[in-house]
């Protein structure tokens, strides 16, 4: 199973920016990461088969995720970014595949 990100970059504080992952196989939930320089990873969001969503406090009311099945692709769609947002995004497929990670860098 493959898991490629994108949609990082450089963006100013209060922009947005859409993240991509689609997985080479269909999956039950994807899960975003988030690791900030010289931190570890921390949830940041989660999809399930089932509906089921997941949003870390700091980013409630920001960040939405989202599912294309019939593309096997999530979407975190991040507004009102800040610069705290920075680091790279990582999915995490079905407890199991990690993907290269996509950079998020929110600066002036």
């Amino acid at each position: 199973v493959q898991l490629v990100e994108s949609g990082g970059g450089l963006v100013q504080p209060g922009g947005s920016l859409r993240l991509s992952c689609t997985a080479s196989d269909s999956f039950y939930a994807i899960e975003w990461f988030h690791q900030a320089p010289g931190q570890e990873r921390d949830l940041v969001a989660r999809i399930t088969g089932g509906g089921i969503l997941y949003y870390r406090d700091s980013v409630k009311g920001r960040f939405t995720i989202s599912r294309a099945n019939r593309k096997n692709t999530v979407y975190l769609q991040m507004n009102s970014l800040k610069p705290e947002d920075t680091g790279m995004y990582y999915c995490h497929m079905d407890g199991s595949y990690w993907g290269q990670g996509t950079q998020v860098t929110v600066s002036s």
